[in-house]
């Protein structure tokens, strides 16, 4: 994608001693004082003239003056590709998109239809290069994310994980992938002059793929994909052995997308329903239900219930939220615009469906498969909800970031929680650089518990703090993860700053919390990064806010709707503090809380 009329700038290296104050100061609310010592003399040790951090520093400094960003490869490997957790719950984010108007198959597969329409739409702005330049306060984003998306697909390894990707200049494929009761097809998008198929044409298909998909007694091979990696890897291995099994594993692989037909699902009440949704959109329900109508290790699959509901799941190496916001938003608009190309008369070939082989060895991985996903899928608590008190529409007008206030609610929410501030890792855009991902910013600071301390006082006004520049290419997390990946390539002892407790504690992040930023009235969810922490995703709209958090049944401490609780009567407390009479939340599951529509 062209960036016209501006140049993006190379991630800078931050200065040393900045971070390693920075990092400091970050554990003043985690640790106790005897242990922050402690810490504080390695750290002076580590940033001492002519010391390791010193020389790290300038190794990570070469790395920059020649690479065109030092650190996205590195997050990419390190974060992703040899994690050994499942890409389900563990690592892959869904979007629970609006509910659509039908109720039934019928309504499902002309909605489908549509969908496909307008994702071709965008990925003809992405080939024509007419993808407008984004811009977020002020800084253009790097684009480089898009042409990356389609096509694209995580290989699984018995160690670490590859990436299949598109090669630029190459002809994409023209097929994508459809999956109804476990069975995979290959439907072409494009007709013979490479223009794509209209809606009706596209609908045609998919009846078609209905027709040939009646069974329901058939392997769900798909939750192979949502196993351990390392698990995964040795199936894979298996698995390919077979030619068949290879032809078809690599057409979903190649394939532009995946659209995931689901069956029905057991009905719940109407106050879990929202949550009942967002876990549909995540891990496909178990393998009795939906899951096994997944590829996970495919970029883009985009699911649709019969009941009308609707969402998409990504995986993360490849692409982070934001260009998936994007895509979503124009899908959605494009979905509601009304038919207009007429079919032509060319009969189009019947979709063929993909064949696997499956040995015994295989059913015997399917079937650890399926008890180890239900078992992740049973132990994850998820609590959706949409605040109605404000929306960013108040802080604006007080002349604070949106971004800013909901991050101090939910610090001091937890804090109410748990009765101490936690490591958190706040996921922002590193894309006003040229190829940049990720950093984290850190709120659980001094500032904020003096505001958790001063909000259970009577008339405790304290103003919120302001996130440190890690937009800039300040942050101290990827800076550290970057000295720390230095030392371990140099195959030298590591330095004591990352053996120490504190360090642990300081990675440990219990909150892991993001706003993913829509126009549609989206929310995004994910699971914790730790077992005894939370996943909160957010996305503020102008008069309110979608909420969704998940946590861990097996760990006692944490409880998804009773942080849920918490954080609506903290909202109400800002809103009172800001001169706004609060509205609350829809109601979920009986407590004070509900879910999103």
């Amino acid at each position: 994608v062209k960036v016209e009329g501006c140049s993006l700038r190379r991630l800078p290296v931050p200065p040393l001693a900045q971070t390693l104050e920075r990092y400091l100061r970050s554990l003043e609310v985690l640790v106790t004082p005897e242990e922050l010592e402690e810490t504080r003399e390695l750290v002076q040790e580590f940033g001492a003239p002519g010391g390791e951090g010193e020389r790290l520093q300038a190794q990570l400094e070469r790395r920059a003056a020649r690479m065109e960003n030092w650190l996205s490869d590195w997050w990419v490997q390190s974060a992703y590709l040899e994690s050994r957790l499942p890409l389900a719950v563990h690592s892959s984010p869904a979007v629970v998109l609006p509910k659509q108007d039908y109720s039934d198959w019928r309504g499902q597969l002309r909605f489908a239809a549509k969908l496909i329409a307008g994702v071709l739409d965008f990925k003809a702005k992405i080939d024509q290069q007419a993808l407008l330049v984004e811009y977020r306060g002020g800084h253009p984003q790097c684009m480089a994310q898009y042409s990356r998306l389609f096509a694209s697909c995580r290989l699984p390894g018995p160690k670490h994980d590859g990436l299949l990707l598109p090669v630029p200049g190459r002809r994409a494929p023209t097929f994508i992938t459809v999956v109804r009761n476990f069975q995979f097809f290959q439907v072409e998008v494009y007709n013979s002059d490479g223009t794509p198929l209209t809606v009706d044409q596209l609908h045609l298909q998919l009846q078609r793929v209905r027709g040939l998909s009646w069974k329901t007694d058939k392997e769900p091979l798909g939750v192979l994909t949502g196993d351990h990696r390392h698990t995964w890897g040795q199936a894979y291995s298996t698995l390919m052995r077979d030619r068949l099994n290879r032809e078809s594993a690599r057409c979903i692989q190649h394939s532009l997308f995946t659209v995931c037909l689901d069956a029905p699902v057991l009905k719940v009440s109407d106050e879990r329903y929202p949550s009942r949704v967002a876990a549909q959109m995540l891990h496909g329900g178990g393998s009795y239900s939906n899951s096994g109508n997944r590829w996970f290790d495919k970029t883009l699959q985009f699911i649709l219930g019969e009941d009308g509901v609707c969402g998409v799941l990504y995986e993360q190496a490849v692409a982070d939220g934001a260009p998936i916001a994007t895509i979503i938003d124009h899908v959605l608009d494009y979905c509601k615009d009304p038919d207009t190309a007429r079919a032509p008369m060319t009969p189009l070939p019947l979709p063929p469906k993909l064949y696997f082989y499956i040995t015994p060895e295989i059913q015997w991985d399917i079937e650890r498969a399926k008890q180890n996903l239900d078992i992740l899928i049973t132990d994850l608590d998820i609590s959706c909800f949409t605040y109605r008190g404000f929306g960013q529409g108040l802080p604006k007008r007080w002349g604070l970031r949106p971004d800013s206030l909901f991050q101090v609610a939910l610090q001091l929410a937890y804090y109410r929680t748990h009765g101490s501030l936690c490591a958190t890792s706040e996921v922002v855009s590193l894309r006003r650089f040229h190829l940049g991902r990720t950093d984290a910013v850190r709120p659980a600071a001094p500032p904020v518990l003096r505001l958790a301390r001063a909000m259970d006082m009577p008339h405790g006004q304290v103003t919120p703090p302001r996130a440190p520049p890690v937009l800039a290419g300040q942050g101290i997390d990827r800076h550290l993860l970057g000295l720390k990946l230095a030392a371990i390539g140099d195959g030298q002892r590591l330095p004591g700053i990352f053996m120490d407790t504190a360090y642990a504690i300081a990675t440990h992040c219990r909150l892991l919390t993001g706003q993913v930023a829509s126009r549609s009235d989206c929310l995004m969810i994910y699971g914790p990064q730790v077992p005894d922490g939370y996943g909160v995703c957010y996305n503020p709209l102008d008069a309110h806010v979608n909420f969704a958090i998940t946590a861990f049944n097996c760990c006692r401490e944490t409880h998804a709707q009773r942080l849920a609780r918490t954080l609506q009567q903290v909202l109400d407390q800002l809103a009172r503090l800001l001169g706004e009479s609060p509205g609350g939340a829809d109601r979920e599951g009986g407590g004070d809380v509900e879910g999103q529509p």
